[in-house]
């Protein structure tokens, strides 16, 4: 996100998205290094690579046809000033430019800059202001969404100080940080803290994990390095949790390691070739693990196949719940994503595969993901504990009713057009209009097959059953509890 100068920050998601910051990390390696004496050392050598990004962005002007007319009226009547004077409030308005500021660094001293992608999105022109003050206009080489990063390049006219990445893979939980950014356009702002936690999920993408930092870090910290005691660039900050819009010690960076890899495309090709499978999917929740007669609840649960995509041509099915790939064990949805992500494009991987109480192997050929295809759209949605009855009203499609859901005649199943208000359904977030597809990977077209599924369930000792439901196009499985029928 972005923070304008002079105005609060975006808030997505419950994330405000800092504009500017730079965040150091703990040391790397074994044992937790002490606290120092001072951060001084540390900051006088990394410092210098550090930058401000200020761009310009174009507020378009207001329309015309947006302005309120006033009601036809007698000339001199009372409210004739009331509404001529609204209207000279709301005339249209010329555009605009704005300045909105950010954080980053350089990380090598040809003047290669790394900052955040929603620093830098939305703007026409892009300068840079070094540590000695000096500004310089920069050429945008690359950004990726999905990660929020880009990639600056700055003409300087001799080599400029760089820092280096380190691997953020060693980064403990409780290892030093410091920050140095432009909060609020304060440049050259240090500050101190630890990692809290790491491999934090904030909802922002398919590749969210995030290490989160206590450093306070606040609007226009974003695309600003995070460094360990060495010196070493291990995160990007890019956002923070804030109820109030300013740092409250819950800050958030883009580990090194997931960064470097999209660093170099950007460098090299201006864009990032992503692996696609062409799935849907979402979390095993301990409710449909039982639902699914599985042992635990870990790997990633198909909610959808695409058609024509590689997990179609290799017989990947609705209701899989994938395990493996290549190997390696998927405990959770980005362990996958992230894994097929960052796969070559062409390449042959191994999916591993629990289908109907079996273990099947599949081979599946990656393709690139394009911009025009959807990519995975985990859904991690905890399901409730069980509390009652189903509380389901169903009904088979008729035209009628899928006239009046505006259900389009290729989609399948049985209707839900009633949840009682208390009823685990409702829990569940289930209304009417939503179609149940599937009931323990079973496909079902009237009510009774559904029932019958729910019923074989209960005598079978499954505590739930796994209903695949169609909302609207968007399809997720979600565990009903069957204990009182």
């Amino acid at each position: 996100m972005r923070a304008h100068q002079g105005s609060g920050a975006r808030h997505a998601v419950g994330m405000v998205a800092l504009g500017f910051t730079l965040a150091l990390i703990a040391p790397a390696g074994g044992g937790a290094a002490p606290m120092p004496d001072s951060f001084a050392p540390l900051v006088e050598r990394v410092k210098p690579a550090v930058v401000t990004i200020a761009t310009t962005e174009l507020q378009p002007s207001s329309d015309e046809d947006t302005v309120p007319q006033p009601p036809s009226g007698p000339h001199g009547s009372p409210l004739e000033k009331f509404f001529n004077d609204r209207l000279h409030r709301h005339r249209p308005q010329p555009a605009q430019r704005l300045t909105a500021l950010g954080s980053g660094f350089i990380i090598d001293p040809a003047g290669i800059v790394v900052t955040n992608d929603h620093v830098v999105a939305n703007g026409t022109d892009i300068r840079v202001t070094l540590h000695d003050g000096k500004t310089l206009p920069a050429t945008l080489i690359g950004r990726d969404e999905q990660t929020d990063l880009a990639v600056l390049k700055i003409e300087a006219g001799h080599p400029l100080h760089a820092v280096a990445f380190g691997d953020s893979s060693t980064a403990k939980v409780g290892d030093w940080v410091i920050a140095v950014g432009n909060p609020f356009g304060l440049g050259g702002t240090v500050t101190a803290g630890v990692i809290s936690a790491r491999e934090r999920d904030i909802h922002a993408g398919p590749a969210d994990d995030y290490l989160q930092i206590d450093a306070a870090i606040n609007q226009g910290n974003s695309g600003g390095p995070t460094f360990n005691l060495e010196g070493q660039v291990i995160g990007i900050n890019t956002a923070i949790f804030s109820p109030n819009g300013g740092s409250v010690g819950i800050g958030f960076a883009i580990p090194a390691n997931l960064a470097k890899p999209v660093i170099a495309q950007l460098r090299a090709a201006g864009r990032v070739t992503r692996g696609w499978l062409g799935v849907q999917i979402q979390a095993v929740t301990p409710e449909l693990a039982d639902a699914l007669g599985l042992e635990r609840a870990q790997g990633a649960l198909v909610s959808d196949v695409i058609a024509k995509s590689p997990a179609a041509a290799a017989g990947i099915q609705v209701g899989d719940v994938i395990l493996a790939q290549s190997g390696k064990p998927v405990g959770e949805l980005r362990e996958l994503t992230g894994a097929v992500a960052g796969s070559p494009i062409g390449s042959r991987v191994m999916l591993g595969i629990a289908r109907d109480g079996k273990s099947v192997e599949l081979p599946v050929t990656i393709a690139e993901l394009k911009e025009d295809e959807p990519a995975p759209r985990p859904v991690a949605k905890e399901a409730p504990p069980p509390s009652g009855a189903s509380g389901l009203r169903l009904s088979a499609l008729s035209p009628s009713l899928r006239r009046r859901f505006g259900i389009p005649g290729e989609v399948q199943g049985v209707l839900v057009i009633g949840v009682a208000e208390t009823s685990a359904a409702a829990e569940l977030g289930l209304q009417p209009g939503d179609i149940v597809e599937r009931v323990n990977g079973r496909k079902v077209g009237a009510p009774k097959d559904v029932a019958a599924a729910i019923a074989a369930a209960g005598k079978g000792g499954r505590k739930a059953v796994a209903l695949l439901v169609n909302r609207q196009g968007q399809k997720e499985f979600v565990a009903l509890p069957v204990a009182n029928g």
